[in-house]
């Protein structure tokens, strides 16, 4: 991680250097469990440590609630219910974080809690304005795909329970519309690049095991975690916009990591 983190700080400063917006925000984009939250937490640490005003932002904390996605499940698609994919986050409350890390005064962060599947109710808090956004999300930074390359489906999911195409035709124009303003306040772009999609599930299976260890420490059930069955399913709705992700982000994303099967980078 030490070399990743040399690599993008380095990104850091020469696009700061070059640029007198604040804040600035760089974007970190890789595959569920390829590292974002260890190196945007370990830059976040230099940062401060030099004297820097930084806030951590995350995709995942924006998820719409579990109510909220269980209202696009009835009047969208069942699909919908499930966290993850672009449709199913407040995009709103992205763009008013982004807003307000710009203005002095405390600026509340939202926070998702997985293991409940809907928002913390109690909010982390950081002092505006900061000079440094990290915001991190399995696609931050992505762009649709071409109409055409949804016609034909990518697995399992999208053949039995998309089979008439209605969910990644929601998702993807989804991603096209507000989340375009969203993006576009990234300044600089770095892509934590997976080998391949196999890999993505040893390493949810991975992070699932690391909640199950959080949870007991805090004495809190550990039963709606997810079996490695359940995570295989899981990922399915993450497999075509990640696919698309590793095809098309190194050519334009301002560093690519090109990490191994040990996310390390090679």
């Amino acid at each position: 991680m030490t070399a990743s983190l040399d690599r993008v700080e380095a990104l850091l400063q020469a696009a700061m250097a070059a640029t007198s917006k604040r804040p600035f925000v760089l974007g970190i984009c890789g595959a569920q469990g390829s590292g974002k939250s260890t190196l945007s937490d370990g830059l976040a640490a230099r940062l401060v440590a030099a004297g820097l005003r930084v806030a951590v932002l995350s995709l995942d904390d924006l998820y719409l609630t579990k109510a909220e996605r269980q209202d696009l499940a009835r009047t969208v698609h069942p699909l919908l219910a499930t966290r993850g994919v672009p449709g199913t986050h407040d995009v709103a409350l992205g763009l008013a974080v982004l807003d307000g890390l710009a203005q002095p005064g405390p600026v509340s962060l939202p926070r998702f809690d997985k293991a409940v599947d809907t928002r913390a109710t109690e909010p982390a808090v950081v002092e505006g304005p900061v000079d440094v956004v990290l915001f991190e999300g399995w696609c931050v930074g992505a762009v649709p795909q071409e109409a055409a390359a949804l016609a034909d489906p990518v697995n399992d999911l999208e053949r039995t329970r998309d089979g008439d195409g209605r969910w990644r035709y929601y998702v993807n124009a989804a991603l096209a519309g507000d989340y375009q303003r969203l993006f576009s306040r990234i300044d600089a772009l770095v892509l934590l690049a997976a080998p391949n999609f196999t890999i993505v599930r040893d390493w949810r299976i991975e992070q699932e095991e690391g909640l199950r260890r959080t949870l007991r420490a805090a004495g809190r059930p550990t039963d709606t975690t997810m079996t490695d069955e359940q995570v295989s399913g899981f990922i399915q709705f993450y497999e075509r916009l990640t696919r698309h992700i590793l095809a098309e982000m190194p050519g334009r994303a301002e560093l690519t990591l090109n990490l191994n099967e040990k996310r390390q980078v090679h």
